[in-house]
């Protein structure tokens, strides 16, 4: 019998490779109460068996591959009203910016996959259940922003990032503002460092999903 409730935890898994899938579906086939309903190899794919399985808790990587992101699947996933299902992301990225789009997003909770089985199995009941369950060190990060929040983006940052947007270069962008490549590079500094992000796909990402851009 089980020591969380009679029914147990329908979980859909949503990983591109194969082999995690298989490794996460053995491990969990011998956790307390939980039912693993299905596999998805993409957000696509996951979102078309979701419909179909309603499962109560889908445990999501954040990279996907080609296609569309664990992210943008969440947002989907949790925006079907009531019969939502709760998503648990389970990935190995802990940097401020994934952190911040998935839980805006919708997740309930967010974990690293460097966590050991018995709380990847606490993490999914709770989430079952609509609590909130975060890694230890995501939970950290989670509080360090909310102290120390970051400086919002100046008009330059802000048009800067509207051509990086558009897929500009730097020196296209330096002709568009009349500024030089230099001014460019300082002030995309100043933008990463202010979203929590590294790359100039980052950067857009994140500014979607603080809808920074117009």
């Amino acid at each position: 019998m089980s020591t969380h409730g009679s029914t147990p935890v329908r979980l859909l898994l949503c990983d591109d490779h194969a082999v995690v899938r298989a490794g996460l579906r053995a491990l969990l086939s011998s956790a307390d109460g939980i039912e693993v309903v299905g596999e998805a190899g993409s957000g696509e794919e996951a979102l078309a068996m979701a419909a179909r399985l309603h499962p109560d808790v889908v445990l999501m990587d954040l990279q996907l591959g080609e296609g569309m992101d664990g992210v943008t699947a969440t947002r989907h996933l949790t925006a079907v009203g009531e019969v939502a299902p709760r998503v648990l992301v389970l990935t190995m990225f802990d940097t401020d910016a994934d952190i911040t789009r998935a839980i805006e997003a919708g997740a309930t909770g967010y974990l690293l996959k460097a966590e050991r089985p018995d709380e990847l199995f606490t993490a999914i009941h709770s989430a079952a259940s609509g609590r909130t369950a975060l890694s230890a060190p995501v939970a950290d990060r989670l509080l360090a922003q909310l102290r120390s929040p970051r400086p919002a983006l100046s008009a330059r940052e802000h048009e800067i990032l509207g051509q990086l947007a558009r897929g500009l270069g730097n020196r296209e962008i330096a002709r568009a503002l009349f500024i030089s490549e230099a001014t460019v590079k300082t002030h995309l500094g100043r933008i990463y460092g202010k979203l929590g992000v590294e790359t100039r796909a980052g950067a857009v990402a994140a500014a979607k999903e603080r809808r920074l851009l117009q």
